[in-house]
Order: structure tokens, then C-alpha cells, then sequence
């Protein structure tokens, strides 16, 4: 009997979900691709087209909003530029402020960080080559790194605090994809059996929880600028946390979503930052012609200017090898992606209205491969932006001017606009991209100085993943590496 009931609700739920779905799917908006129920209409064909594929969906102009259908639902595309209508959470002006603003101070902390996961994590002896899963491992040295500016000695380093941190990171990912398939009135019923929070906070109060709860007692008896107060993730927190958020619970709740943002980074439903260190990796490995170019680069500004925060930013063709990499591979292709919450829904300018609970985003696929935006879209150049930089200086009248024009230069990493969406744009852009270029360029100066690399098989990249509508490179994919000779 109980099961025939819950069979009986299953298909009740269904019947009410399919009716829902064929409510929602009447909007003035063009479509591109299949307007089926249950098709994921373009989406399908751009995933499997892999690196170029975001160009076969027929855009009526660039400029014009459109619908793209997911998976069990529309998604809404605009590729000018997005509007207002979300909060952001007090952690992003902690991420945004306290994180950004001390990245200089904080850079020998987060090398020395890089040097020892790496030492510990890749644990390579000897001059052979050797294979590395890339995905996972540096997973683990992304999350040790971050770790330390966020939580410091000795439990950055602590094993099962990553493992829990990552473990959470991936299952919120998943979880997060499969509550994302239901119609909105079936999420409150449901979305709790897929979540972990409660669990995950738990697992993590046992590790963190003492260490909070101290700093919250020193804060109260000490103020906040008491000596040798440690200069942290839980620091900047406590600087801007209302009295509400002052309990260890609190503050490990936002400890645990930043955690998520830099090991899967990067907040703004854009590039996370191990996917861009693996993709970078990978790139390598297919065109290594720009490996001993950015060696050299690195090994003449590291000798002449030592590792520093500002050593980094004359790494040149680093950065615009990073920056291409992340253009050609975009974590899906739609970025940026925003949901329309007021019960009215958001009316454009045009008279355009988007309902409540619609999805907002833009087309990075479109964008990164436009040919107005970029010449040979589909060409992988690593030095793309270094180029043009130099380009912008040479036309200077003096070495003042050059160096003004560099740092005016519009293609650097972490620069965003409406052509390059890696990192989001305007109001909504990453606020952890400052800190999350220094860790991958850091991360990928390191490792051009203390190893080589190369394909597993020469000219195979290994293939991407998809689900959904979000892709990522092969959580299998490994490539050859060993330490310099």
C-alpha cells in the first residue's frame, strides 16, 4: 500500500510538474532551439560540439534578449548586461574588501602555502616522468592555499578539513544541478532531501568551531585591534559580522560558501579556479610552444623582482595565457547567471517582461567566440592579450606613458567587460577574482619554474564533462609531469 501511494504522488508530482512547465514556457521572448517540454533545445548540440559549439545556437542579435531551454527549464540570456535585481551577502564586501586589500601583505603566506602543497601533494622524486591526475590533485593544493589566508596554520594543512571542504564543495555542486531540474513549487518540499548543509556544518564546527570561538572571545574582550590579531578570512568576517552572525555557526556558514567559491571558484557562476589551473594545464600540454616563453619570463621577473604580489603583474604573457584559456573554456554557455525575484517579474526598457523566478544569464560560449570581439575566435593564441599590450606601449611617446598604458591596458586577467564574461561584469563581477588570479598565477609560474609537462598521449586533450548545461574538464584527465632537470 505505501508503495503504491508513493508511486501514486510521483506521478501526481509529475502531471503537476509537466503543467507547470508548459505555464512557464509562454513568454514573449524568442526562443533558440527545441521548444520541447523536456528538451534541453540548444543546449544538447552546444555541449557536444564541445570548444566551438556555443556559435551553432542561431542568435537573433547580439544585442536582443533570448531564451535558451535547460534542462527542464528556460534559462533567460541577455548579452549586453544585467540588472539589479539581487542582494549580495555581507561575506562578498568581506571577500571584497579584507581578502583584496591585503592580497600583498598576505602573498608570502600564500606562496610559501603554494610551494609546500605542491612539495606535499604532487610528492614527485627523482627526475622521471610520472602521470598526474590533474583535476583532484590540484583540487587539494587549491584548497590548502586558500585555506591559509582563510583559517591559517596548522588546519589549512589538515587533511580531513579539506576533504570535508571539498567533499561539500562538490556535493553542493551536484545537489545543486539535480534541485535546479524541479518546478518551483516542488523545490520546498524536496530540495531539503538533496541538501548536506546541516551535515556539512556540523562536520565542520568539530574542526573550526573551537578556533572561532576563541577569536570571537578575543574580539570581545580585546577589540578588534588587539596585537598580533591574525590577519584572516575569520578577521575580516568579525570586522563587518552583525551581532546575529557573532556565533561560531554563523561565521563557518560563510567560512564553508566562500570555501566553495575559491575551490570551485569563482563565485559569480563563472570560472571556478581549479577548473581554470586544470584547463591552463591542459593547454599547456596541447600548445607547448608557449611553455618556454612563459618559463623565461617568469625566471627574468622572479631573478630581477623576487615573489611578490607586485612581481606578478609584470608576468605578461602568464596572464594572457591564463586569460585565453579561460576564454576557450568557459564552465558553461551562459555566465553570469541571475533570478529574477520580484513577484512581478522584471520589465526591460522595451516593454520585455521576464517572469518571476526566470533565470537571467548571458552567453559566454557566444561572447568568447564572436568574431567582432576577438579575431580567430576559434584559435587558441596564449598570447593573445600580451600582444596587444605591448602593442598599446609601443605606441607611447616615452617609457612614462608606456608603463601609464600598461596599466590602463584593458586585457588583463581580472579585467571584465562585455566581450570577456570569465569573471562576470559590472556590479556582479567576482569579487574574489583579484585574489583568485594571484593564486593561479602564482600556481602556474611555480609550476613552469619547478616542472615539466607534457600531453599523457602528445595532441589528445582529454575530453570535457558535461552536465547540463555546465562543463568542465575530465575529472580523470591526466597529463605527464616530472621536476626540471
Amino acid at each position: 500500500m505505501a508503495t503504491t501511494m508513493t508511486l501514486l504522488i510521483y506521478v501526481l508530482a509529475a502531471v503537476a510538474s509537466i503543467a507547470w512547465l508548459r505555464s512557464r514556457n509562454k513568454c514573449p521572448i524568442p526562443a533558440t532551439g527545441s521548444d520541447s517540454i523536456l528538451s534541453s533545445g540548444a543546449l544538447p548540440t552546444i555541449q557536444r560540439h564541445g570548444r566551438g559549439s556555443a556559435r551553432m545556437i542561431p542568435l537573433p542579435s547580439p544585442r536582443v534578449l533570448f531564451r535558451v531551454p535547460t534542462l527542464l527549464r528556460w534559462d533567460y540570456g541577455a548579452a549586453l548586461r544585467l540588472h539589479d535585481i539581487t542582494i549580495e551577502p555581507y561575506h562578498v564586501a568581506a571577500v571584497r574588501g579584507g581578502l583584496t586589500r591585503n592580497l600583498a601583505r598576505c602573498f608570502p603566506d600564500v606562496h610559501d602555502e603554494i610551494v609546500h602543497a605542491f612539495n606535499n601533494v604532487l610528492a614527485l622524486e627523482g627526475k622521471e616522468w610520472k602521470t598526474m591526475t590533474v583535476l583532484p590533485q590540484l583540487m587539494q593544493i587549491v584548497a590548502r592555499t586558500s585555506n591559509r589566508l582563510f583559517v591559517g596554520l596548522p588546519l589549512c594543512r589538515n587533511q580531513e578539513y579539506l576533504d570535508m571542504n571539498i567533499d561539500y564543495t562538490v556535493h553542493i555542486f551536484m545537489r545543486g544541478q539535480l534541485i535546479r531540474l524541479l518546478p518551483e513549487f516542488l523545490k520546498p518540499t524536496l530540495a531539503p532531501l538533496f541538501s548536506s548543509k546541516n551535515s556539512s556544518l556540523r562536520r565542520a564546527l568539530k574542526f573550526i568551531g573551537p578556533l572561532l570561538e576563541e577569536r570571537l572571545a578575543k574580539d570581545q574582550e580585546l577589540g578588534a585591534d588587539y596585537p598580533d590579531r591574525p590577519n584572516d578570512l575569520i578577521s575580516w568576517l568579525l570586522d563587518i559580522a552583525t551581532d546575529e552572525e557573532r556565533t561560531a555557526a554563523a561565521l563557518e556558514r560563510r567560512i564553508l560558501v566562500i570555501n566553495m567559491a575559491a575551490i570551485h571558484t569563482s563565485s559569480t557562476a563563472s570560472i571556478f579556479r581549479f577548473l581554470t589551473l586544470t584547463n591552463a594545464l591542459f593547454d599547456l600540454t596541447m600548445y607547448p610552444e608557449h611553455m618556454q616563453p612563459m618559463r623565461e619570463e617568469a625566471e627574468r621577473v622572479i631573478a630581477e623582482e623576487g615573489w611578490s604580489k607586485a612581481s606578478l603583474a609584470s608576468m605578461h604573457k602568464i596572464d594572457s595565457f591564463l586569460r585565453e584559456s579561460q576564454r576557450l573554456n568557459s564552465s558553461g554557455p551562459l555566465a553570469m547567471m541571475r533570478r529574477v525575484v520580484a513577484p512581478e517579474g522584471f520589465t526591460f526598457s522595451d516593454g520585455t517582461t521576464i517572469p518571476d523566478g526566470a533565470f537571467l544569464s548571458v552567453p559566454a560560449n557566444a561572447i568568447h567566440s564572436d568574431p567582432d570581439n576577438y579575431a580567430n575566435p576559434e584559435v587558441f593564441d596564449g598570447f593573445r592579450f600580451s600582444r596587444q599590450r605591448k602593442a598599446g606601449a609601443a605606441t607611447a611617446a616615452d617609457p612614462d606613458d608606456a608603463k601609464a598604458s600598461g596599466a590602463f591596458f584593458s586585457g588583463h586577467m581580472v579585467n571584465t567587460s562585455t566581450e570577456h564574461v570569465a569573471f562576470g561584469h559590472g556590479r556582479h563581477a567576482c569579487p574574489g577574482r583579484f585574489f583568485a588570479a594571484t593564486e593561479l598565477k602564482t600556481m602556474f609560474a611555480h609550476m613552469l619554474i619547478n616542472y615539466d609537462v607534457k600531453a599523457e598521449v602528445e595532441g589528445v586533450r582529454p575530453p570535457d564533462l558535461f552536465f547540463g548545461e555546465i562543463r568542465m574538464p575530465s575529472s580523470k584527465g591526466r597529463i605527464m609531469i616530472r621536476k626540471r632537470v
